[in-house]
């Protein structure tokens, strides 16, 4: 092995193309294969997302309905069933409130949660949440439990 059988490893080097736009000896000078003129030939051209050459985007062309309520409250919905699920499990035993929604994953701290009626409850609890279904509060109240709003 000498300086003039050196060779890079096989797979280490990727780049095999011509270096464009390095002068008219190189066989890619000029236009570096860009064509002549428009755009596409200049440094720092980029098209816009969705742009479709000039003609009327589509994102533009279909025709938009509805709106979006900005007051609208987002509840987290917590079912009958997940709660009896729990006791069964005996992680709550006789008061579920919004930490242990937050320590059992079933919101967050900042959500605001809402108790739904799917499913039976067996459990007497005493129930701390944002609001309550009627079906769910008339559920809980027959188990002998107690709804309370915060």
């Amino acid at each position: 092995m000498n300086l003039s059988n050196l060779q890079p490893a096989e797979g280490s080097t990727h780049n095999q193309n011509k270096r464009l736009g390095r002068g008219e000896g190189s066989g890619k000078g000029g236009t570096a294969a860009r064509g002549h003129k428009g755009a596409k030939s200049r440094s720092g051209y980029s098209k816009k997302i969705g742009f479709e050459g000039g003609q009327m985007p589509l994102q533009r062309r279909v025709p938009k309905f509805g709106f979006k309520n900005i007051n609208r409250k987002e509840y987290e919905g917590v079912n009958l069933d997940t709660l009896q699920l729990l006791v069964d499990n005996g992680v709550i035993t006789d008061s579920v409130s919004m930490t242990d929604f937050v320590a059992n994953r079933l919101a967050t701290k900042n959500e605001i949660v809402k108790i739904l009626g799917r499913g039976e409850l067996k459990a007497k609890l005493k129930v701390t949440a944002h609001k309550f279904t009627a079906t769910a509060k008339a559920a809980i109240e027959a188990a002998g439990g107690e709804a309370v709003t915060i």
